[in-house]
């Protein structure tokens, strides 16, 4: 069951790990920030194969939990527009010219990853 997000201890080694509850940037685990788990605060992509849990598990976190996740992801989100020094405008506008070209730059990216 998840009990609370957070953050998650951080691999020195960014070994893969699947499920539990320990560690930052993990798959199919909970109350930490990864990919493809439950209740963690926000995605933390550690480059390592996701692995997803079912959507009913996903359905089945608690309102409070989903609520606490949802506000440490929005704290955490200010936090890095601050370091960036960024506005929230800026980072709406950002994501508004982004989005419009988010297919064109991932065929490049793969195009050039090809090449290399």
């Amino acid at each position: 069951d998840v009990s609370s997000p957070k953050h998650g201890k951080v691999d020195p080694n960014n070994m893969p790990h699947v499920g539990g509850n320990t560690w930052a940037g993990g798959t199919g685990g909970r109350d930490t920030a990864g990919l493809g788990g439950k209740g963690g605060p926000y995605r933390l992509d550690a480059g390592h194969r996701v692995y997803q849990i079912s959507q009913a598990e996903k359905d089945a976190v608690p309102e409070e939990v989903k609520r606490a996740a949802r506000e440490m992801g929005e704290k955490a989100f200010k936090q890095r527009l601050k370091e960036i020094q960024m506005s929230e405008y800026d980072a709406s506008t950002y994501e508004r010219f982004s989005g419009a070209v988010r297919r064109q730059v991932q065929s490049l990216h793969i195009i050039l990853d090809n090449l290399q």
